[in-house]
């Protein structure tokens, strides 16, 4: 199992969407990466989760998963099928609800290899970007 995560920002516009899908298939053709971890928050969230729905019918191998920073009764529910593509990582719900998504981000880097990100600007993509390429993950910015 090779995993990849995902981080950008909330506002990520649907033009990268082409980027997104060919690095997608990279990573799936060339880097085997054939799990794939995303977040629920924001227009990059969606086109991921979009796109690997899309990328499912042609690598049925691959298994991609919500990871959930509150439980499902807590959040909005707009744009996924929770109840089998989705979880919530061991003693999240534990967490103070200001600090759920920083402990869920920092779950995802340490269960992937590569990150895949849109960052542009100062905020909390950026900031788990940096994290992953402390952790030594292999990064790839789509704003690059």
């Amino acid at each position: 199992m090779i995993g990849c995560t995902f981080f950008g920002h909330k506002d990520a516009p649907y033009e990268i969407a082409d980027k997104l899908r060919l690095a997608l298939i990279d990573l799936i053709e060339n880097k085997k990466v054939d799990t794939f971890y995303v977040g629920n928050h924001g227009n990059f969230d969606r086109m991921v989760y979009q796109t690997l729905y899309l990328l499912k019918q042609r690598y049925p191998h691959i298994c991609y998963t919500v990871v959930l920073a509150y439980h499902p009764s807590v959040q909005s529910l707009c744009y996924f099928d929770y109840k089998t593509e989705s979880l919530l990582p061991d003693g999240i719900e534990q967490a103070p609800p200001r600090f759920a998504i920083s402990k869920r981000n920092c779950w995802m880097i340490d269960h992937a290899t590569f990150v895949l990100a849109y960052v542009k600007a100062a905020g909390g993509a950026k900031k788990y970007k940096e994290l992953a390429e402390r952790k030594g993950r292999i990064v790839i910015n789509l704003a690059d």
